[in-house]
């Protein structure tokens, strides 16, 4: 979903559901060690997430490839071309290829998946690691936040399982604090996978020359789109929506998702586009306004008395400050700079040279998820 392609090495076979795990299987650490050799001479490697071990024979059998190997480049590396250009400078070696340790102990459902000899190996993972990601139980486990980072250079410290109606998580290196973040606990039953979600992505978005504080704010951002968007299909402790995170600007550039029409006549438009087959996710009658939602995400809105015959171009970016500032200083007109808008967006504004207008906006979750969203089959 992020542009990555993943390659697993499988460690154990696990017989699980949404209750539990029945039954766990680990594989021997030399066939671990050979999936990981065999597709790492062929295709390369630009990234690599450890998650759930299953032994400590694994963990050292791991860590001892992870110290002695010279990770390939990725096939687009060598044969040259658009990626050579990207990639050469950051994929050489072992301390050029972002490597993201996920200390999985225990799972969603509560089964512990990881003994005290498995956690004592962890120590010289978190030597090999760019970044160790535990939530507060693993992070105690390991010693806490003082005898991670004697190990390893970074870590982000996932606080979900502190309670409250806030979720923090704090990225620390060895220099201190970098950066934290702050957002409403999304209430959803169905949470299983979130820390395995959430290493991979930010994985996969260093693996592409993302810096490590930004990969990480558009890893969590994947994740919160993931749990609202769950399907829903067990009770409890069921799969996230990975595949609905759609068209929402997690990354920098432009995002052309969104335009509003004018409208003469609200109602008629509503039951038209309806009809039509889209998606209504806002019905504002008072204010005249109307959004739907295409199958990939993007959305068209109404506004009666607005724009009547013309019609209002929405391009989302997540760099959007940046972006206005450097129109502005290339010369274009800029009709509102950057601004927070009581809907849950930040907007600007500028007109193109036969004066149709164009919001260059950052909506974030608030883009599919603003608080005046509605739920319309």
């Amino acid at each position: 979903m992020l542009g990555g392609h993943a390659m697993t090495a499988i460690t154990a076979i696990t017989a699980q559901n949404s209750r539990g795990v029945d039954a766990v299987q680990v594989l021997e650490a030399d066939m671990v060690i050979a999936q990981i050799d065999a597709v790492a001479r062929d295709f390369g490697l630009d990234a690599i997430k450890i998650g759930m071990l299953g032994s400590p024979e694994i963990a050292e059998a791991l860590a001892d490839w992870l110290s002695s190997s010279s990770f390939p480049r990725t096939r687009e590396s060598r044969l040259g071309g658009e990626g050579d250009m990207k990639r050469d400078s950051r994929v050489r070696g072992n301390d050029e290829v972002p490597v993201i340790f996920d200390p999985v102990m225990i799972a969603s459902s509560g089964a512990v998946l990881a003994d005290e000899a498995t956690i004592t190996a962890f120590r010289r993972l978190m030597t090999c690691a760019t970044l160790v990601t535990p939530n507060l139980p693993e992070l105690e486990a390991l010693g806490g936040e003082v005898a991670v980072l004697e190990l390893a250079p970074a870590l982000l410290i996932k606080g979900g399982h502190a309670g409250g109606e806030i979720v923090t998580d704090r990225l620390v290196t060895r220099g201190g604090e970098v950066a934290r973040w702050s957002d409403p606990r999304i209430h959803s039953p169905h949470s299983h996978g979130t820390g395995c979600t959430l290493s991979s992505a930010i994985a996969t978005l260093l693996g592409q020359g993302a810096p490590l504080e930004a990969a990480v704010e558009r890893a969590r951002g994947f994740v919160r789109l993931a749990l609202r968007d769950a399907p829903g299909l067990v009770e409890a402790n069921g799969p996230m929506g990975h595949q609905q995170v759609r068209n929402d600007a997690l990354a920098p550039g432009w995002h052309l998702n969104q335009v509003t029409l004018g409208a003469s006549d609200f109602a008629a438009s509503v039951t038209f586009y309806r009809a039509l087959g889209l998606r209504q996710i806002v019905d504002s009658p008072d204010n005249g306004y109307a959004r739907f939602e295409a199958d990939n995400g993007g959305t068209l809105s109404i506004h009666a008395g607005e724009h009547v015959g013309g019609a209002m171009v929405y391009l989302e970016c997540a760099d959007l400050d940046a972006r206005v500032t450097a129109l502005a200083s290339a010369g274009f007109i800029i009709d509102q700079f950057p601004q927070e808008e009581s809907w849950g967006w930040r907007e600007a504004r500028l007109s193109d040279p036969a004066g149709n207008v164009l919001c260059l906006y950052f909506g974030a979750e608030n883009r599919r998820y603003p608080p005046w969203r509605i739920a319309t089959e």
